[in-house]
């Protein structure tokens, strides 16, 4: 789980203060600093690699690396200031994936059960959302991101009516089953359309006030750093956007839903200093 994004906050934001919003106490730690290509290289550069499932592997603390990439060996390679562009289509995909699946309980993919609700319990954080038991049954408390029936259906019909332009979006009637309330079938592209135009429509009358705000921010969010044309005046207000978001659905989502792609939103930035905007480094072309 990657959460705790309140230090990712400037040092004074009231975010920070907030205890039964997130973990039950006030975050104080300063926002990490990036290790440098040549901290990086120092670290792996003595990293003895032990392949095979029965070799015993160093899981101390102090070892964050499992092993040395091969790619350096390139001389170049050390001196990079970013190795591995992020793919921000596959963020948006699982990204968007994450949060329909939690709206519509699809197995496999929604971040809220059983085993969600106990990990809230043995982190003694949202005591209202704790499962309840009568000896037979074991009840989950609704939470706030919970869709009745009703809105379940509502979203469901809205994405299945909307008509888009030929070639714009893959045939969505296709895609969404009525019966049994789900989305099958998306491609990356139609994730990418799906969070940045019709998701923020899709629950316009669903959902809580709150969330349904942070998950248009999101939409929204995704949609500016995705455009051809970004301004550096407000670059930095829309980096700090970014982070504001994500304490926003650490208040309404499980700690599961935090996995690796939600947290690589808040390294978008860096690599989009250092590389240029996104749009110029698509992988759909090419797939």
């Amino acid at each position: 789980m990657y959460t705790r994004h309140c230090h990712f906050l400037k040092p004074h934001h009231p975010y920070r203060r907030l205890k039964k919003a997130f973990n039950g106490s006030q975050e104080h730690e300063t926002t990490p600093i990036p290790l440098t290509s040549e901290q990086v290289f120092q670290q792996v550069e003595h990293l003895n690699t032990v392949f095979g499932k029965t070799q015993k592997k160093d899981k101390s603390k102090t070892c964050i690396w499992k092993k040395r990439s091969i790619f350096f060996d390139l001389p170049y390679w050390s001196d990079l200031d970013v190795r591995h562009c992020i793919d921000v289509m596959h963020v948006e995909k699982n990204v968007c994936d994450s949060v329909i699946g939690t709206f519509l309980n699809i197995q496999r993919k929604m971040k809220d059960g059983l085993n969600t609700r106990q990990d809230l319990a043995e982190m003694a954080i949202r005591s209202q959302l704790h499962p309840m038991s009568d000896g037979k049954k074991i009840y989950l408390p609704p939470a706030c991101h919970t869709l009745s029936r009703k809105e379940k259906i509502s979203f469901c019909q809205c994405l299945h009516w909307v008509k888009v332009p030929q070639g714009y979006f893959s045939n969505i009637k296709s895609l969404v089953q009525l019966k049994e309330l789900k989305l099958v079938g998306l491609k990356s592209l139609d994730f990418h359309v799906l969070m940045q135009q019709l998701l923020a429509m899709a629950i316009r009358d669903i959902l809580p006030n709150k969330v349904r705000l942070s998950i248009t921010r999101l939409c929204f969010f995704f949609n500016a750093i995705c455009s051809k044309v970004l301004d550096l005046v407000k670059f930095d207000d829309l980096e700090n956007e970014a982070t504001i978001i994500l304490c926003q659905l650490e208040m309404y989502f499980p700690p599961a839903f935090f996995d690796i792609m939600v947290h690589l939103i808040v390294h978008l930035f860096r690599e989009i200093k250092c590389c240029g905007p996104i749009y110029l480094r698509w992988m759909y072309p090419v797939e």
